[in-house]
């Protein structure tokens, strides 16, 4: 798949552009803070309805504008597929593909398909929970669309769940009067155990990809690895971001996991109406990435870490290509190098070559290895200009 035509009215700061791109390597290049990112986001948008710089879409639309258009023409086995955006402020989404509306924003997920490289991605292997479920999270509405309806109503439960027990707190609630918060907890085992179930069998597809692709990027030979760490099992009750205690969970059966949700939300009932919040399931999970025996986080060096964020993209773009109906991801490279040694960028320029299509932003032109041969643009106050 590849990007033929790129459309931005009042997204971010692109009042008007219009961009025609290459197959092959695309390098868009100029100062920071002129609009490149900006670009390369519009696209991975449109691949996932989200943004590796900001949670909600409110941001992506011009400081002085009430809404925002992005178009995309891409082409895959030679069909092009046309998708309009518009975002509003004040008013409901909308997404037409090859001029027909659809009903949902996000039935537009699985037309598009990006993997995003950012130097935020060192956070995946460094900071918290939340980052790696971000990432398996994203990479999972790319293979399962469906799911992110089903992890817009988890949320959606969640919420309501956690204001019923911050209200059974305040009200000293028992027996008959927390029956609703029973009929809620049915709704969060529900679509909780299939977003867990999801993602173990995702990494359990992408384990092999991530070995290849680390063994291929690192200067040292570790064996990585990924284990899910999970508030499902065990008497351990933990706040976000507090990794220790959760055992690690491997199964893959729905109803089994089903199971363990309904145990736990069970046993924890205590606690929970003592502290107001929901203390078991997917929003307290964690990805643990492992470099042998021990985890990448607090052991691995700067460079390994590096390593790391870099093979946990590279293989999602290696299992999207083998396994999704749109072939090779857009493959988008947001001011990596500039981040990486020598023998890295080398070594990720090899391996990224070869795909359909490459986009990368550069503040430096020089940082981009010279055997990338690339479509240039220039990216200056909002505007793109072939070079």
């Amino acid at each position: 798949m590849f990007v033929k035509h790129l459309t931005l009215s009042h997204f971010r700061n692109h009042v008007s552009t219009e961009i025609s791109l290459e197959p092959g390597v695309n390098l868009l290049v100029g100062p920071n803070g002129q609009g490149k990112t900006n670009v390369i986001e519009a696209i991975e948008y449109l691949s996932t309805l989200s943004s590796h710089r900001v949670a909600g879409y409110q941001p992506l639309i011009h400081k002085d504008a009430l809404s925002a258009i992005v178009r995309l023409k891409v082409s895959h086995a030679e069909r092009d597929v046309l998708i309009d955006l518009e975002l509003h402020r004040d008013n409901t989404n909308q997404v037409r593909i090859n001029q027909s509306p659809i009903p949902r924003i996000r039935d537009v997920l699985g037309t598009v398909n990006s993997v995003v490289f950012a130097p935020e991605d060192i956070d995946i292997v460094k900071r918290d929970p939340s980052n790696r479920r971000n990432f398996i999270d994203q990479l999972l509405v790319q293979f399962s669309p469906r799911l992110a309806g089903v992890m817009t109503d988890y949320d959606r439960v969640l919420k309501q769940r956690n204001t019923l027990l911050k209200t059974a707190r305040a009200t000293g609630a028992k027996g008959s009067s927390l029956s609703t918060l029973d009929a809620w907890d049915e709704s969060l085992i529900k679509f909780g155990a299939e977003i867990v179930a999801e993602r173990l069998v995702l990494l359990n597809r992408i384990k092999p990809y991530l070995t290849d692709a680390y063994q291929a990027i690192a200067v040292t030979n570790n064996e990585p690895t990924i284990l899910m760490k999970s508030s499902l099992l065990g008497a351990a009750v933990v706040d976000d971001f507090e990794e220790a205690e959760l055992e690690y969970l491997d199964l893959m059966d729905l109803e089994r996991i089903t199971e363990l949700f309904r145990n736990k939300l069970t046993n924890v009932r205590t606690k929970e109406l003592e502290r107001g919040i929901t203390l078991v399931g997917p929003h307290r999970d964690d990805l643990v990435l492992l470099l042998g025996d021990l985890p990448a986080k607090g052991y691995a060096s700067h460079g390994e870490s590096w390593s790391y964020a870099l093979a946990l993209r590279l293989a999602s773009a290696r299992l999207l290509r083998d396994e999704s109906r749109t072939g090779d991801p857009i493959v988008i490279l947001d001011d990596v190098f500039a981040e990486l040694d020598s023998v890295r960028r080398d070594r990720l320029a090899s391996l990224v070559a070869d795909n359909e299509q490459v986009i990368i932003t550069a503040a430096v032109r020089e940082d981009v290895p010279q055997s990338l041969q690339a479509a240039v643009f220039e990216v200056l106050k909002g505007e793109v200009t072939r070079v």
